[in-house]
């Protein structure tokens, strides 16, 4: 038997200086610098010279970029500064009714000095976006509006000290390879599934003003750069009532709301919507869920997770599970109710229409096709719907109807289901309320657990803090990923870094440590020999 040497490849000081240790009689690989002229050239075939900014090689810049990646590492090794984040302005949501397309809306305040905006919450998409420097927009005054009792805002760049208009060359940029200059701001235009509804406008940097509920902690704030749109032009829905001061995207891209805290260190990859029954409802950045919460995994599309998919394996009305029904669904709190694919849609309505004891009837004005009339005697029993997925786990719909009032009171119900026309549904705001419904984007699983909808922050779950509450609360300024549009889930609790490990993270950013390290680095590369080949790191 061949004995074969063995040989490695060493980096020092994470600047990617390799050493090359007697390597024979076997298979090797080359490695290259993430910021060689080799990976360089890589970039521009694959992007053109728009967007490819490079350092040059052993200037400030370059060991600034590398530190600052380290120091991005050590803050995902070191755990989240908080356990819970929600907007300032508090953790509740509500609705709005028809009027503002029934989604739940919060108050979220941006910039210096802050400006309040209500927005759509979508767990659907991924682009925060609200209106600026406005060509095609909704109406703001209030008078528009029978629900509201004050004006909506318009975002103003210049009226904020912190803010600043992201450069076609970030790496957020989307539409970056057409814009003629790299320094000019970037534009973004995003689509949604309703038709003809859309938001475009420029790529803007601010501040988002978030509060941690914390009793504990000498400050319960935190300031986190986000990156957003500001929309001077939207078409469709958008100009008729839905989401008119702008919306939040909770999707799984980078650019939005949670993916930024989560990788700012703020909070863990996770966050939750619960909606109450009377329709009220919260959101947690950072929560996971409780222990005993069921789950199941989110599923890629074409390789990556660019919305919440999950996969249903049989529905049910009560005990009775219809054959046939698996199918793939979108969570996705930006849709007001629930679509099946059409054949899944056939059978359920169908079985549906065999277990409830109604005369059948159609009200004007309302979408649904199985409706029925309600008796002098009230309600009829009607079933419960579940979905079932793998791993035993059951989402239970405790009530799938929606009721319909006249002047006497309810005068009938529609199952609140309608057919998709495509062979993917959507888990719709309305099945998920009662529940805490958990995105866990760190375990990509989806949770859910019966919930009153109670304020996190009045239990043990505060935020983490060291005791002399020195934690920094602002976010490290570099942003996130580009705009997209998809859904919404749940997640699986998980254990929080103690405080103890929490001081450590704040040793290293200051201005003298900064240079010490930089003028050792520098030291130190000049005593080695650099190797260029193909692995990238």
């Amino acid at each position: 038997m061949e004995i074969w040497k063995v040989g490695f490849v060493a980096m020092v000081l994470g600047l990617g200086i390799l050493v090359e240790c007697g390597v024979s009689d076997m298979y090797s690989s080359k490695l290259v610098h993430r910021f060689s002229d080799e990976v360089r050239k890589v970039r521009v075939s694959r992007n053109g010279e728009v967007g490819v900014v490079w350092p040059q090689h052993r200037s400030f810049e370059y060991y600034g970029k590398l530190m600052n990646s380290d120091l991005q590492r050590q803050k995902m090794k070191l755990g989240p500064q908080f356990q819970l984040l929600f907007p300032s302005q508090g953790s509740k949501t509500m609705p709005l009714g028809n009027d503002f397309g029934w989604l739940h809306y919060m108050w979220i305040d941006i910039g210096t000095p802050n400006v309040s905006f209500l927005v759509a919450l979508d767990a659907g998409s991924d682009l925060l976006w609200v209106p600026c420097e406005c060509v095609q927009c909704a109406p703001l005054s209030a008078s528009y509006y029978s629900s509201l009792d004050k004006d909506l805002n318009e975002y103003n760049p210049s009226g904020s000290s912190t803010s600043k208009f992201l450069s076609c060359s970030h790496q957020l940029c989307e539409l970056g390879s057409n814009c003629k200059n790299p320094k000019q701001p970037c534009p973004y235009t995003v689509n949604y599934v309703s038709e003809d509804t859309s938001t475009s406008g420029v790529l803007v940097e601010d501040i988002l003003h978030l509060a941690s509920g914390s009793r504990m902690a000498a400050n319960g704030s935190a300031r986190a750069p986000v990156t957003f749109g500001c929309g001077s032009k939207q078409t469709g829905g958008y100009l008729n009532g839905v989401a008119p001061d702008g919306l939040m995207g909770l999707g799984p891209g980078e650019i939005s709301v949670p993916s930024r805290l989560a990788k700012a260190g703020l909070v863990r990859n996770s966050f939750s919507l619960c909606f109450k029954e009377d329709d009220s409802g919260r959101i947690f950045f950072g929560d996971q869920g409780p222990a005993g919460q069921q789950t199941t995994s989110f599923l890629p599309s074409e390789g990556q997770f660019v919305t919440y998919v999950v996969g249903v394996e049989s529905c049910c009305f009560g005990s009775s599970c219809i054959e046939q029904t698996s199918f793939k669904a979108i969570v996705d709190s930006g849709t007001s109710f629930t679509f099946l694919p059409d054949q899944i849609y056939d059978r359920v309505v169908k079985e549906f229409d065999r277990k409830v004891n109604a005369t059948k009837a159609s009200f004007e004005g309302y979408p649904w096709q199985y409706c029925y009339k309600s008796s002098s005697e009230g309600l009829p029993k009607i079933p419960s719907f579940t979905l079932k997925f793998t791993m035993n786990s059951s989402f239970i719909v405790q009530d799938p109807v929606f009721m319909i009032y006249g002047s006497q009171g309810a005068v009938g119900f529609c199952l609140a289901v309608e057919p998709s026309g495509i062979d993917i549904g959507t888990i719709g705001q309305n099945f998920m309320s009662g529940y805490r419904m958990v995105f866990d984007r760190e375990n990509m699983k989806l949770g859910w657990s019966r919930s009153d909808c109670e304020d996190l922050t009045d239990n043990n779950r505060l935020p983490l803090a060291p005791a002399d509450g020195s934690s920094p609360n602002s976010l490290p300024a570099e942003q996130q990923n580009t705009p997209n549009s998809s859904g919404v889930a749940p997640a699986v609790a998980g254990r929080t870094p103690s405080n103890s490990a929490a001081p450590a993270s704040r040793g290293m950013p200051s201005k003298l440590c900064l240079t010490k390290l930089l003028f050792q680095l520098l030291l130190v590369s000049s005593n080695f020999r650099w190797s260029l080949h193909t692995f990238t790191f």
